[in-house]
């Protein structure tokens, strides 16, 4: 069983550099700081401070028992912050970002349900395409879509996404069913950002590319394309499925649709995931695989 007794002051000695600030800071007498370290040395078996009349420095040994020793203590102080968050109401401040499509629906309405089961909770949810820096940003939490970069963030998978191919019933009346990708060439294909679309085929990722008369950075504009018969269109479920489910549009290429995209919350290892944090992500994981169960 590992003896605690010491540690506590010789950290605290450490970071001072000094008996008498160390004492201080933990609030204790100056004669017991030195009584513990002394009684720690002792069993350690070896010298962890350089001491002088003016000036108090941590030996070789000493810089590396204390990197080992402070690591520890913070691994104390969040175990005690995650029991004391367990049994407190989220409240405070929350800063989260999400893509702007996939932060409006679904994200945003859930956030919303979330705050109003704890009102004490203060969120700034800020929807950007772009991928903000979360430390330096200051934000709790990120949601992202698709395949990850690397990077030193903690990441959590919510939910997934799935791309359908889709169009309604009097475009492919008039211009037919494609039953193989080759035949995309011969659509009206309705382009969002990219000028090609995703898909899977004998077991490889290929990248096709389309054309059409229409280009739109709004996926609410090309799934109302779509319903009005003109053309074909590629765009995650949550734009479409709904269409799909009541047939105002079809799923097309199913055999050569891409796997299912990930659903992620990214956050700073770095930081500790308080409890309105963790609620947060419970919430949205449960809230979001009802949503496709549906």
């Amino acid at each position: 069983m590992f003896n605690w007794e010491g540690v506590t002051e010789f950290v605290a000695v450490a970071e001072t550099g000094s008996f008498t600030s160390a004492a201080k800071k933990l609030e204790i007498s100056t004669a017991q700081v030195s009584r513990q370290v002394s009684a720690l040395e002792k069993r350690l078996e070896t010298k962890l401070f350089y001491r002088t009349t003016r000036k108090v420095s941590v030996t070789e040994v000493g810089n590396i028992y204390y990197q080992h020793c402070r690591l520890a203590l913070d691994g104390l102080e969040e175990a005690e912050r995650a029991i004391t968050d367990l049994q407190r109401v989220p409240k405070g401040k929350l800063n989260i970002t999400a893509p702007v499509t996939y932060g409006e629906n679904p994200i945003a309405p859930l956030i919303n349900d979330f705050i109003a089961k704890y009102p004490d909770l203060d969120v700034r949810l800020h929807l950007t395409n772009q991928k903000l820096n979360l430390i330096d940003e200051g934000y709790d939490l990120a949601i992202r879509l698709g395949k990850l970069d690397d990077s030193t963030m903690i990441a959590k998978r919510l939910a997934s996404r799935v791309q359908y191919v889709c169009a309604s019933p009097d475009y492919l009346a008039k211009y037919g069913v494609p039953h193989s990708l080759s035949e995309l060439d011969h659509h009206n294909c309705l382009q969002g950002t990219l000028d090609y679309w995703h898909f899977q085929e004998q077991g490889k990722v290929r990248n096709i590319r389309v054309k059409g008369n229409i280009k739109c950075n709004c996926g609410r504009a090309l799934v109302d394309a779509a319903l009005k018969g003109l053309g074909v269109v590629q765009l995650p479920d949550y734009y479409v499925l709904p269409f799909i489910k009541t047939g105002k549009l079809v799923s097309l290429l199913e055999n050569n649709r891409e796997s299912d995209e990930g659903v992620w919350a990214l956050y700073p290892q770095n930081r500790h995931l308080s409890s309105k944090v963790r609620l947060l992500l419970d919430y949205l994981s449960e809230e979001l695989a009802k949503q496709k169960a549906e």
